[in-house]
C-alpha cells in the first residue's frame, strides 16, 4: 500500500493507520453492503468504523475486516432498536474514532460521513442519499397511520437539530460521490456540494435468465418493509387486480402491511441469494412502486431478463428504458399502477430477455470496482 499523503505533501507518520471505511450499520447485505464488498476487497487492511454490528449478518468479504462499533453495537438491548435512536447519533457517531486514521473512506445515507477526522486527514464520501427522513420524506416517516402521536411530537422537537447535524457534517466531506444524478441533486439542493456520480454495481453474474415455461404470472417485489418504498400502494393494487404479488424482504413495518394484504401477496421473508435469483427469474415483472435514490434491484430483474415497471422518478428513470427494460407509471395510485400492471400483462412478451440482460451488464460490478479503483488510486490510498 501506497502511503497516504496529506494535503501539505507531507507523507502521513507511519505510526498514524493510512484508512479506515466508514459504514453506517452492519446488520444485513442489501445493495449498501453490496457496494462496501468492493470498497473491503480494494482495501484489505482498513478497519470498518460503523454504529452498529451483527456479527455473521454480512458477508465474509466484510467480516474479515477488524470492526470497531460504537456504544449501540456494545448494548444488546439498544443494539436491537438502533433505527429508534437516531436523536442521539449524533452523540454516537462522534464516539467512533475516526481521528485514529490519516484518511476516512465513508459509505453513507445517514452517520457514517459525521465520523470525526484529524486535522490535515482527507475523507472521501460514497453518498447513498441524504437521509430521505430527516429531509424530502420525513412526512411520509411520520404520517399518524406510521407513527404514534409521541414518536411524531418527539421527531418534530428533534429535526432541527439534526439536519443542523447533518449539514455541518457534509461540510468536513473533502469529495462527495453520488450514487446517481438524482442523488447528486440532492446533495447540490441539500448540502451545497457538487459531486461527482458513479453508479452501484450489479453482480449480473448471479442471475440468470430462466427459459421461457419456468416464467410465472406473479409479480415481485425486493425490498425493506420501510415506510417510503411503496409496499402499501403495491399491495392495494394487487388486492384490487387480484394479480399474485411476492414481496422478499423484512422491515419495521412488516405486520402492519401483512394486515393490508389479500390472499394473492405472499411474503417470504429474506431469502437467500439463489432463492431470490430464481425469484426474478421466474416473475412476470418486477415493480419499484417508490422513488429511489438509484435502485439496484431493477437492474437484477433485468439482469434476469425480467422486465420493471418502475415509478417514473429517481434513480430508475436512469437506469430503465421505457419500452425495451420496463415501462413507468406516473403516480404514485392505485388507478397508475394498476394501468401499469394490466399493459404489461399485454406487453410482456414483447421484451426481449437479452436486452434487458444486456442493459444490466452496462452497470456490472467490474465497472464499479474499476470506477472505485480509479478514485482510491487518486487519492493515493492504493
Amino acid at each position: 500500500m501506497s502511503p497516504h499523503r496529506l494535503p501539505d505533501g507531507d507523507v502521513a507518520s507511519t505510526a498514524t493507520p493510512p484508512v479506515a471505511l466508514v459504514h453506517d450499520w452492519l446488520t444485513g447485505m442489501r445493495g449498501g453492503e453490496r457496494c462496501l464488498e468492493v470498497f473491503a476487497d480494494l482495501l484489505p487492511d482498513a478497519p470498518i468504523l460503523t454504529l452498529v454490528h451483527e456479527p455473521g449478518s454480512v458477508s465474509e468479504r466484510i467480516e474479515r475486516h477488524s470492526v470497531r462499533t460504537s456504544a449501540l453495537s456494545r448494548l444488546p438491548w439498544l443494539r436491537r432498536h438502533y433505527r429508534k435512536l437516531l436523536p442521539f447519533f449524533p452523540y454516537v457517531t462522534a464516539g467512533l474514532p475516526g481521528d485514529e486514521y490519516a484518511a476516512l473512506v465513508s459509505l453513507s445515507h445517514c452517520a457514517a460521513k459525521a465520523v470525526q477526522k484529524r486535522p490535515g486527514a482527507r475523507h472521501i464520501c460514497y453518498c447513498f442519499t441524504p437521509a430521505r427522513y430527516l429531509w424530502d420524506h420525513a412526512d411520509t416517516y411520520l404520517d399518524p397511520t406510521r407513527a404514534s402521536w409521541p414518536v411524531r411530537l418527539a421527531a418534530r422537537s428533534f429535526l432541527p437539530e439534526l439536519r443542523a447535524w447533518d449539514r455541518a457534517a457534509a461540510k468536513h466531506v473533502d469529495r462527495f460521490i453520488a450514487i446517481s444524478h438524482y442523488v447528486a441533486e440532492r446533495i447540490r439542493r441539500l448540502y451545497g456540494r457538487d459531486s461527482e456520480v458513479i453508479y452501484p454495481p450489479v453482480d449480473t453474474e448471479r442471475f440468470t435468465i430462466a427459459k421461457g415455461e419456468a416464467v410465472g404470472s406473479h409479480y415481485l417485489m425486493v425490498t425493506a418493509l420501510a415506510p417510503y418504498k411503496g409496499v402499501d400502494l403495491a399491495i392495494e393494487t394487487f388486492n384490487r387486480l387480484g394479480k399474485p404479488l411476492v414481496i422478499i424482504g423484512r422491515g419495521q413495518h412488516e405486520r402492519r402491511l401483512k394486515a393490508l394484504a389479500g390472499p394473492t401477496i405472499e411474503f417470504r421473508g429474506w431469502e437467500s441469494d439463489d432463492a431470490v435469483a430464481r425469484a426474478y427469474s421466474t416473475a412476470r415483472a418486477f415493480l419499484l412502486p417508490c422513488e429511489e435514490d438509484f435502485g439496484i434491484t431493477p437492474l437484477e430483474s433485468m439482469a434476469s431478463g425480467r422486465p420493471v415497471i418502475a415509478l417514473g422518478l429517481g434513480g430508475a428513470c436512469e437506469t430503465v428504458v421505457a419500452g425495451r427494460t420496463g415501462s413507468f407509471f406516473g403516480e404514485p395510485t392505485v388507478d397508475s399502477l394498476a394501468d401499469a400492471v394490466l399493459r404489461m400483462e399485454r406487453d410482456h412478451n414483447s421484451y426481449d430477455p437479452k436486452v434487458l440482460r444486456e442493459r444490466a451488464w452496462e452497470f456490472d460490478v467490474a465497472n464499479f470496482r474499476r470506477n472505485i479503483e480509479g478514485v482510491l488510486r487518486d487519492e493515493r490510498l492504493i
